[in-house]
């Protein structure tokens, strides 16, 4: 194998927790503006649009990332509860952290021509790779081959 390929297999869950997170981006910019332009309520599209995101998220992280095939009823119900209980649980660090670092740390200034943007882009490292290691050791643990 090639070292790129050596690298990709080496590292394949973050690289593809990379790829489907910048999808799940996708998907909920999307269906945000959908929603909107349907005619429905912008605080109600933001909702809709987060379900719409995260069910997507977790059916990618599921089968590609986390290579997690079970389709068991227990199973499937403890990987979804899980995974958007963690979710809405980093989603509220996301705005307890946003203030703080807007107001306190300063990070008011424009970047990019918006106000906030750099405690908008710490936030979001933080929030993902809180949502990777939740999804790799809590939502989607693959469990040990007992030695035999």
């Amino acid at each position: 194998m090639g070292i790129a390929a050596d690298l990709f297999e080496r590292y394949r869950g973050g690289i593809l927790y990379l790829i489907f997170g910048a999808c799940t981006v996708v998907v909920s910019w999307l269906s945000y503006a959908l929603f909107v332009w349907s005619g429905i309520d912008v605080s109600i599209s933001n909702v809709l649009s987060w379900i719409c995101a995260v069910s997507f998220a977790f059916v990618v992280n599921k089968w590609f990332v986390f290579l997690s095939r079970s389709t068991e009823k227990r199973v499937l119900v403890k990987e979804i509860s899980s995974f958007f209980l963690l979710r809405m649980l980093t989603g509220f660090v996301r705005i307890a952290a946003f203030p703080i670092l807007y107001y306190s740390f300063g990070l008011s200034d424009p970047l990019f021509g918006v106000n906030g943007f750099a405690a908008v882009i710490i936030i979001t490292v933080i929030e993902v790779a809180l949502n990777y290691f939740a999804s790799k050791f809590i939502v989607f643990r693959q469990k040990k081959e007992s030695a035999q």
